[in-house]
This record gives structure tokens, sequence and C-alpha cells, in this order.
């Protein structure tokens, strides 16, 4: 009998350890698919947070190119193969179709991203005799307009060729030039301008040092010859950018590119290398980002025209583009060349001439005009001062200003726009046209008169006078800008304040609340390119730069010609908004396409029969539809081994909501029979912590919808009862939480919520965190985020550091002591409970304000409750 005892005693010891080994083996397995499984979420939280990122940048209107949609399109592929292999480890392979529909999908989108216009075919150098104006696809639009003026209109202009967007490719490519400045603009952010004049520092090196193919070269030198031959004699000439895209109405690249004047034959062939890098000097780069075109959309047309050494130049529109309903000609006008009126170093004479009455000046400002650009003997040009009995005169005559009016009429005519027009008049008294290219209009000002008055009459006026360059009022601080270093500081929201209007300051334009200068007029290219991004400007202050306090806040009225101290809220309240330059340009329809093969999510109801692979139509379906495959097999796997029977153990308690737990090691009681826990046979010290934060206040049931909230929850279709208490055992009710010791990470989804918890409570400070990530919800994105608002103003209270992005909340708490960690994770297991639903009714920021009060008055009541921050 003592034997039989012996044996039966043998046999229950060897079947208990036989239970234990297949124990741990069940443990070793799943610990491997929880590898891979944590691996997937958190590469799956990085994927939602690059999509996010792209929706926002579309929305967002800020600058933005193709590297930027390239680098994160490249992300996004790395990261959803992860997944993909992430999710076939963690199910022994059973979704190898997912690899194919991912191949057929980014197929689509590497299309999208190879997108490149059709280059017209043509010839390298195009005689401007050649040229009209439907030619701007080899010769660009500055030259193909002024072989218009030439050919069709019979106007003087300078003789001349192009060399065409051909050619500048066939140099590129010459020089496999293309694929290296690529690679420079990978992550340029156009508002980084130290890393923007790096870029174009390099990128303009490698283009100037670059050899000019033979046959090009060829070329060139033959047609400098051929121009020669015709004027009967040796010719300087001007070298002007003619960029495809340049001198449109909407966008007209206005001081952008570089013009060299007065080059010999001996530096031609250096001087065209060097325009044709101007593509990528500093505003250049800054204003296609802002403008969102398409980098290798851009080629680079060259216009080569016998230089004119001017006796008088300027500028003039056919209208005035602040105030259509004047009716008027505006010509600015300088002695020698023009160049002083498109950089605003000298503010030019003005002349008003009327479009409707015959032959009548309106108006006459003549100012002091101390110097003037002139060509040098050798090569170049030079600024001299002008003699006393010339500086305060007249530039041009009366007759001249009638003769330039008439011929702005006759180009607006046969344009069928209002006209940007560069003119000169030569040594002889001839006149020739240099540019004619579309004028940006403004909308007409509600009775076409400016207000020169004070409307403002509790600020003090710091500064009045000038001329309005672009409409509009704005308010920031004082940024006085006197040389690259200082651009390189410019914050976003101030007011650019400069002696001379330099184009180089086009490339924070975007970013300045407004622009006041000394020097200028509302011809120069500054100003054209300030009311493209409608940012109020006035020029020709005289004084500003020495007036305005660096740092002082002002706001300034290009209308009514003042800059106020503090903030006029009467002028600002009818203060147009910025703009989205983005808005329908390349880049931005670009993203716009990429993003409908990314960010819809069309696989909605895991039990629908598309829920499969082959249901997957986009990237984000392909992240929801590996989450929720993964989330299975990790948890309701019956096939081989039942994980969830085995190892997760159903914490009963008084919430709305079924929690599972699956004890790594240490975060259970030992010895725990069945497949229900207590609270008290949790040792886990960070779910103890958050158990303590989803108790401490009774969750009252979804909030009362309103109208509108309800309205936005059907549009969203994704109303939410799986909270309701009685749920059901569903799936969707299931919430899962691994733990040991002194780890915890929570995952929950309810309907289209999804919240992560994952928190460490070690021994070291340094190596102690809580981290917290929220997604989704019921109602439209506005609702969703300011739920968003709200949770953040709870938690950086309590020393979370927090990012939004659309409708994701990211939280971290780190490096702290363990009872502000523990306290931390209680007020995160009370957000969870009581911030479901809650963006359905989240209407007004309001209510966002009454919701926080009457949380952060909660929170406070249990946080002072005894053994709060104690686990």
């Amino acid at each position: 009998m003592v034997e039989l005892f012996g044996f039966l005693k043998k046999r229950r010891e060897g079947k208990l350890q036989q239970a234990e080994q297949e124990m741990e083996a069940v443990r070793r397995a799943f610990t491997q698919r929880y590898l891979s499984f944590k691996s997937l979420l958190s590469t799956n939280d990085r994927v939602l947070e690059i999509i996010n990122e792209l929706e926002q940048v579309l929305l967002g209107g800020r600058g933005f190119g193709m590297s930027l949609v390239r680098s994160r399109c490249t992300a996004l592929s790395v990261d959803l193969f992860k997944i993909i292999q992430n999710l076939n480890q963690i199910t022994d392979g059973r979704f190898p179709e997912l690899f194919e529909v991912f191949q057929e999908i980014w197929s689509r989108i590497d299309q999208e991203l190879k997108h490149r216009e059709t280059v017209a075919a043509g010839e390298w150098i195009l005689p401007l005799a050649a040229v009209t104006r439907e030619m701007s696809g080899q010769a660009g639009g500055k030259m193909a307009n002024l072989g218009e003026v030439k050919n069709r209109l019979g106007l003087p202009v300078p003789d001349g060729f192009v060399i065409t967007s051909a050619a500048y490719q066939a140099f590129i490519d010459h020089n496999d030039l293309q694929e290296e400045i690529n690679r420079r603009f990978q992550l340029l952010d156009p508002n980084d301008i130290a890393r923007l004049h790096e870029t174009s520092a390099e990128i303009q090196q490698l283009i100037t040092r670059a050899a000019l193919p033979p046959d090009l070269e060829a070329e060139i030198r033959a047609a400098y010859r051929e121009l020669q031959e015709r004027a009967g004699r040796p010719v300087r000439v001007s070298l002007r950018s003619s960029a495809l895209g340049e001198d449109a109405q909407e966008a007209s690249f206005a001081g952008q590119y570089r013009s060299l004047l007065n080059v010999s034959e001996e530096f031609l062939l250096l001087s065209y290398k060097e325009v044709a890098a101007s593509k990528y000097s500093v505003p250049a780069i800054a204003y296609r980002l802002n403008k969102g075109f398409h980098d290798e959309d851009i080629l680079m047309g060259v216009g080569c025209m016998t230089m004119i050494p001017a006796q008088t130049s300027g500028v003039m529109y056919s209208a005035d583009p602040g105030n259509p309903s004047r009716q008027v000609i505006l010509i600015n006008a300088v002695w020698g060349l023009g160049k002083s009126v498109v950089d605003g170093s000298i503010t030019p004479d003005l002349f008003l001439v009327s479009k409707t009455i015959p032959s009548q000046i309106l108006e006459k400002e003549i100012k002091s005009k101390p110097q003037r650009f002139v060509c040098q003997a050798e090569e170049g040009v030079e600024m001299e001062m002008v003699g006393e009995g010339e500086k305060e005169a007249q530039s041009i005559s009366d007759e001249q200003v009638l003769a330039l009016a008439g011929l702005a009429l006759q180009l607006e005519k046969h344009f069928g726009v209002p006209q940007d027009i560069e003119w000169a008049f030569d040594q002889t008294g001839a006149i020739q046209i240099l540019q004619s290219r579309p004028l940006m209009m403004l909308e007409n000002k509600p009775g076409g008169t400016r207000e020169t008055d004070s409307p403002v009459k509790d600020l003090p006026v710091l500064l009045s006078g000038g001329v309005t360059a672009s409409p509009g009022a704005a308010c920031g601080p004082v940024f006085i800008v006197e040389n690259m270093v200082d651009l390189l500081q410019f914050p976003a929201g101030a007011v650019l304040v400069t002696k001379n209007p330099l184009p180089q300051w086009a490339a924070v334009l975007n970013r300045a609340a407004a622009l006041v200068t000394d020097q200028g007029a509302i011809t120069g290219h500054l100003s054209a390119v300030a009311r493209e991004f409608k940012v109020p400007a006035l020029m020709g202050t005289q004084k500003a730069s020495r007036t305005l306090e660096f740092g002082e806040i002002v706001t300034v009225d290009a209308d009514g010609t003042h800059v106020y101290a503090g903030r006029a809220e009467t002028l600002l309240q009818r203060a147009a908004e910025k703009i989205n330059a983005m808005k329908g340009s390349p880049v931005e329809i670009t993203l716009r396409r990429l993003l409908k093969h990314i960010a819809p999510l069309t696989l909605t109801d895991p039990e629908a029969p598309n829920f499969s692979p082959r249901g997957c139509q986009t990237l984000h379906d392909i992240i929801r539809f590996a989450h929720e495959m993964s989330l299975r097999e990790l948890f309701d796997d019956q096939r081989e081994v039942a994980f969830s029977e085995k190892l997760a153990k159903k914490l009963t308690g008084d919430l709305p909501m079924q929690w599972w737990v699956i004890d790594l090691e240490g975060g259970l009681r030992e010895g725990i029979q069945g497949g229900t826990i207590r609270l008290a046979d949790v040792s886990s010290r960070p779910l103890l912590a958050l158990w303590k934060g989803l108790r401490a206040v009774p969750w009252q049931g979804p909030p009362a919808v309103d109208a509108k909230g309800f309205l936005s929850i059907l549009a969203e279709s994704a109303m939410d009862t799986s909270l309701e208490t009685g749920a059901g055992p569903g799936y969707g009710a299931k919430n899962y939480v691994l733990v040991s010791e002194n780890f915890c990470h929570l995952s929950t989804r309810l309907g289209f919520h999804f919240s992560t918890v994952e928190a460490f409570l070690g021994e070291k400070t340094a190596e102690s965190y809580v981290w917290f990530y929220f997604k989704g919800g019921g109602a439209d994105l506005f609702r969703k985020e300011q739920r968003g608002q709200l949770i953040r103003s709870i938690l950086e209270q309590f020393g979370f550091w927090v990012q939004i992005r659309g409708d994701i909340v990211s939280a971290r708490l780190e490096r702290q002591d363990q009872p502000v960690l523990v306290r931390g994770l209680e007020v995160l297991g009370y957000l969870i409970l009581h911030t479901r639903q809650l963006d359905m009714v989240l209407g007004d920021p309001a209510k966002v304000r009454s919701y926080q009060e009457k949380m952060m008055q909660e929170i406070g009541t249990f946080l002072q409750a005894p053994g709060s921050g104690d686990v």
C-alpha cells in the first residue's frame, strides 16, 4: 500500500511538472508574440502620426516641398513593411497576401511621386525674333512674353536670344546633378533659414562648377556672335532668368532669380551658369516651397539680350494692384538703370496717369534720387552719385510719362489682363520694353480710396507716410533686419522692418506679420511678393528703421500709411486672414492625390466580408487590418494554445468594461486558480495606480449629445455604444493588460477609440516612465481636436509632455520620482474612463473650459484622498 501511494504521488508530481513545463512553453510563446505585437504597436503609432502629419500639412497652409512628401512616404513604406512582417510573425505567416496588396497600393503611390511635367521638346537656342507667348514651355514666361511684345505687337524690345529650358535640362543631365540636388533637399524645412542658406550655397556651387555640354557651349557662343553681327558692333548683354512658371499672374517669382547686367563674351558662359544656379537661391527655394511648386518642374530658361545703357528706367503698372477701381496707371522712374527700382535701393519718382481721361497726369511725387546704377566700362554695373542739379529733378518728362502710359494700355489690351512692365529710355531717348508680365490684382477696396487720416484715436502714431505696397493691417513685434545674420533669427509673426526692400528678404516674408521699409515703392520685387502672400506692406517711409524700436508691439496699417504703438483692435478686426499659398499648387495637388491612397479608412467593420487583405484599398486599411488581426491572434487565438484561457485572467470589478490581465512575471499573486482575479490578486504597481484612477469617480455613462454633436457622429459613421453598462462580452468590450511587478501595458479599443498606456516604475528614476497614446472618436475632427486640447490642458498640469497632431494625443512623463509617476497613472486612469465619447459634446471652447474645470475638481478631490500616490 505504501508503495502504491508513493507511485501515485510521483505520478501526480510528474503531471504537475509536465503542466508547469507546458505553462512555461505557453508563456515563452506568448512573450515572443507579445514582443512582435509591441513592435507592431510602436510602428503602428508612428505610421498613424506620419499620416496625421501629412493631413495636417495639407490643411495647415505652411510651405512644404516634395522633399518632405517623399521622405514621409519613404518612412511609410519602410514602416508598413515592418507591420506586415510583425503580423506574419505573430500569426505564423497566415497573411502573406498582405505583402502583395501593399505592393499594389505602393505602386500607385510611387507613380504619383514620379509625376513630372512633360518638358516641351525643342532647340537649345531660340532667337528672340522667333519667340511668341505660346513658347513659354521652351523659352520660359518672361522671354515668351517679350517675344510676343516684339514679334506680334511690334514694340521696341532689345535684340537677343533664349537659352531654353531644354538646354538647362541637358546641362543638369550631363552632370547628373538632379539626384544630388534631391538628396540635399531631403527634410529641408523652409522655416529653417540657416539650413536653407547652407543647402542653397551647396547646390549653387554644384551648378556653377559643373561643365556645360560641349555642344551647348558651342551653340551659346555662336548665338552671341550672331547677335553681334546683327548689331554691327561689339555688344554687352544682360542675362535674365526666364524659368518655367515665372512671371505668371499668381506666381511672379519677382526678384527670386538672378539677373546679370553688362556681361562681356569672356564671362558669358559663367554668367549663364550663375543665372541657372539662381534657381536655388535662398528666396527662390523658400518661394517655391511656400507656393508649392515641384522643384523638377521649374526648368530655367535664360534670356540673353543686348544691354541698354539706360538714361532713365523704371517699372509701370497698367492698374493699381491694391485698388483696381482707381482706374490709374502707376509709373515709377529713376535715373540710370532700373535695378534700383526693383531692388528698392532708391525711392523712385511716382506718376499717376488716368486710364479714362486721355493725356491726364493725375499726380506726381518727385523724390530725391542721389544715386543711380550705370554700366561700367569693362564689365558689370556700379552705383554713382547724381549731380546736385539732377537728384531732385523729375527723371522723365511729362511727354515720356504719357508715352509710357500709352504703351501700358496697349500691352494690357493685348494680353487681356493688367501688366507689370519694366522699361528704359536709352541714351537717344528711345523707349525699350524689358519685361511685360501679368500683374497680380487684389480685391477692390470699398469706395476705391485709401484712408489716410488716422482712424485709431486711442494709440500713439509712431510713423506716418510712405506708400501702400500691399494693403491690410497686422500686429506684431518689430524685428529690424539689416543683414543676413538678422534674417536667420527672424521669428514668425514679427513685423519685418528694414532700410531697403531687398528681394532676398522674401525668404521670410511668408512668416512676417507685416513689412515696413525706409526705401522702395509699390513696383519693387519685394512689394510684388508681399501682395502674393497678402502681407501688409508699407514702403518708402524714409525713417522706419530709425524710428521703430526693436521688439515693441506695433500695428501696421498699410492702407492708412500709419504705424501705431500696441494693438489697434479696430483695424485688426477688419484684417484679412493670411492666405494658404499652397492651395491649388502642384505640390499640394500631388499630396492630395497621394493621400487618397494613404489616409482613407474603408475597413471599419471587422465582421464584414471584405475585412481581408484584398479588402485593403489604402495604407490606412492595411494598418487597421494588421492591428485587428494581431489583437485577435494574440488574445483570441484557439488554434494551438488558448492563450486567453491559460494566461489571460478576467479582473472583476465595478467598471462597465471587461479587463483581462496577462501576467508576464510577478504582476499577479502566485498560485491563482481559475480564470478570474480580484484587485487583491494584483501586485503590478503601475496597474494598481491605473485602477485607482479608473475607480476614483464613477462614470455616469455617455454624455447627452446635442443636435450638432449627433449630426457630427452620423457624418463620421462612428457611434460608439460599447461603453454602456451591461455591454456583452464581445471582442470589442475586452481590454487587455500585460503586467509584471513594475511594468504595465494597457491597450483598449472601444469602437473607433484607441488608447494605450505603458508604464515602468523601476528603481532608477532615469529608466522609469509613463507613456499615453490616444486616437479616435465618434465625432468630426474639430470636436476630436477639442477633446485633445482638453486632455492636454489637464495632463500638462501634472508634468506630462504632451503633443497633439489632429485627433492623436501623445503624452509622456519621465525622469520623475515614483510618487509623481504614480499620480500621473492615477490621472490617466481617470481620463481613460471619463473622456470616452466626450468629443461628441465639445462643440465650442466654452464647453471645453467647463469640462476642464469639472474634471480638475474631481481629480483634485481623489488625489487628496488618503493613500493617493502610493501603491
